[in-house]
């Protein structure tokens, strides 16, 4: 049987890096990447430029990998500021060169370590760049290059599918019927039959094909040869000229459903029109349709594939925006896939997942773009407890990741603190940038410090002491015994979290004398807690100056705090408020 060149499996993207494209200048912005990748920050800070960089990179040799006047920052070409973009690949299969292969910094890989390759592309013009590939052994960029040419280069690196915010109906409905094909196609060479692979049987016949139409033209073939062996050997003295030609089989040799497919929408029993004539919301719901189609298909993943798609929340219904969500996380969680998103809602940021990394993208003072990995959860050093906790408070409020988006942050324990301090923040300008995060439960308060940590924020922490002792009924005598209170165990695992960023100033950890209620209001408040603090509010000037003085002390660490509160640092602190 003749051999069958085996599908290329391709390595994942792990970093990319942008340097004067668009709006990014001569400082690079580097996005290192995990199974999923969100990109926040203001308009206008670079996020699409991002996507579309890796997009112009791996099209090397095409017309997407070309640059225009406008993909240079401000319209100007600066031959000594030329645009750069790097990539840093895992090779799998397929192996460059020992020359081109090691680890993520470029030094010679671990014995059985992972395997990386580094290229980078510069264009000094309008038109196609010039690849580089990082010499491993010389420590250097070298104008020769991993895998050589680029359709081959390209085969070695995840496939990109863009998805573009304001793309024409014409280019969306292509990009969901390209999606859809992969998932038939890919569905297909799955298929088998008396435990044979049809797909592999199929590439086994053309291979047997070609090998016979090259045997049956092997006269013509030979007389082609000795014409231009006489020809050459005239002008070249002892050179001969041989026709080569493999008939091994491969993707190239088999292309199924070349005419590509159509899909068509309306009502079941009304007028069907083709996808480029529905509206946007359609468009896009059937784009998250066809992705959930490809995160449930058993499509072959050795190839793997980049997703890199633009506001993904853009003409979705709010309950549509849920479910997009999951499916791209889902996605991304499946072998052969990584995402990249921009997005400026914080519902597609799930904290409970273990596959994500967030980056902010921003304008500095000076026009400069930076790029700052805000999260990774391998070092927040979340503990299950922590997970199932933000898994929770994801479900609960889906907007808890409003922070990764800049501003000055508080953490409050409750619904309370959080409706006083919106209370407040409504009519004073000066809190417009201030994000009051409600952790919803006193225990969740340590597991979102620890993200917060992790980007190196500054921000306050304002939960109850609670009391040291409380009352528990005895289920079988009846009796209320005193017991430890649970609650105020967890000011423990609040301070274990922050301790570090107590010593280095980042953090201003202060809590209301039992709980807020008592601390500020003089009472538990009854009924509906957080309504009946913010009408209190509307109606006592003094309370709302205290609150305010306290919301004025958890922005500025350096104000003073109310009474009624407590800034502490270490766990006598708290004691010393009740004589413990």
């Amino acid at each position: 049987m003749a051999e069958v060149q085996a599908e290329i499996e391709r390595g994942k993207l792990r970093s990319l890096s942008v340097k004067n494209f668009r709006c990014i200048g001569s400082k690079p912005v580097k996005v290192d990447l995990d199974d999923i990748v969100v990109l926040v920050g203001p308009n206008n800070s670079g996020k699409s430029s991002i996507l579309r960089a890796y997009e112009v990179a791996v099209s090397e040799g095409s017309k997407p990998g070309n640059l225009r006047q406008e993909d240079f920052p401000n319209g100007e070409i600066n031959p000594d500021e030329p645009t750069e973009i790097e990539l840093v690949t895992e090779v799998v299969h397929g192996d460059p060169g020992k020359q081109w292969i090691g680890d993520l910094d470029g030094k010679v890989p671990a014995e059985g370590g992972r395997k990386y390759v580094k290229e980078k592309w510069l264009w000094t013009s309008v038109g196609k760049g010039t690849r580089y590939g990082w010499n491993v052994e010389k420590q250097a960029w070298d104008d020769k290059k991993p895998w050589g040419w680029a359709n081959v280069a390209n085969a070695r690196r995840p496939a990109v599918h863009p998805v573009r915010a304001f793309d024409p109906p014409e280019t969306q409905a292509k990009q969901i019927h390209d999606l859809l094909s992969k998932a038939i196609i890919g569905s297909a060479k799955q298929l088998s039959k008396d435990g044979v692979n049809l797909y592999e049987k199929l590439l086994t016949d053309v291979a047997d094909f070609q090998k016979l139409a090259l045997d049956h033209n092997k006269g013509k073939i030979e007389e082609a040869e000795k014409m231009l062996n006489d020809i050459v050997s005239s002008i070249f003295l002892d050179h001969a000229v041989s026709y080569v030609q493999s008939a091994d089989a491969s993707d190239s040799s088999l292309k199924l459903f070349p005419d590509g497919g159509k899909l068509t929408m309306g009502h079941k029993d009304g007028h069907m029109s083709d996808l480029e004539s529905q509206g946007s919301g359609a468009r896009r719901t059937m784009l998250w349709a066809t992705l959930k189609l490809l995160k449930d298909s058993a499509a072959d993943q050795k190839r793997s594939n980049v997703l890199l798609i633009d506001e993904p929340e853009l003409c979705l219904h709010p309950n549509a925006i849920r479910d997009a969500c999951k499916v791209l996380y889902d996605l991304a969680s499946k072998d052969g896939w990584q995402v990249m998103i921009t997005t400026h809602s914080p519902v597609f940021i799930d904290l409970s997942r273990d596959n994500t990394s967030i980056v902010r993208v921003e304008r500095k003072d000076k026009g400069e773009i930076v790029g700052t990995t805000l999260y990774r959860p391998e070092n927040a050093k979340l503990d299950d407890r922590d997970k199932e906790n933000l898994k929770l408070l994801n479900i609960y409020d889906p907007y808890v990741a409003e922070f990764f988006f800049g501003g000055r942050i508080i953490l409050v324990e409750g619904d309370t603190e959080y409706s006083a301090f919106r209370t407040i923040m409504e009519g004073d300008k000066s809190f417009s940038d201030v994000h009051v995060i409600r952790a919803r439960g006193k225990a969740t308060i340590a597991s979102l410090a620890k993200i917060l940590n992790q980007f190196g924020a500054t921000y306050s922490i304002l939960h109850d002491t609670d009391t040291p002792k409380t009352f528990r009924k005895n289920s079988k005598t009846g009796v209320k015994e005193e017991i430890v209170n649970p609650a105020w165990t967890t000011n423990k695992n609040i301070l274990e979290a922050v301790e570090k960023q107590l010593a280095a100033k980042t953090v201003r950890l202060a809590a209301s004398k039992i709980h807020f209620e008592a601390a500020f209001f003089d009472t538990a408040l009854t009924g509906e807690k957080p309504y009946t603090a913010v009408r209190t509010l509307q109606s006592d000037d003094e309370r709302r100056r205290v609150v305010t003085e306290l919301l004025r002390g958890l922005v500025d660490h350096a104000a003073d705090l109310p009474a009624g509160v407590i800034e502490w640092s270490e766990i006598g602190d708290l004691e010393a408020a009740f004589g413990v």
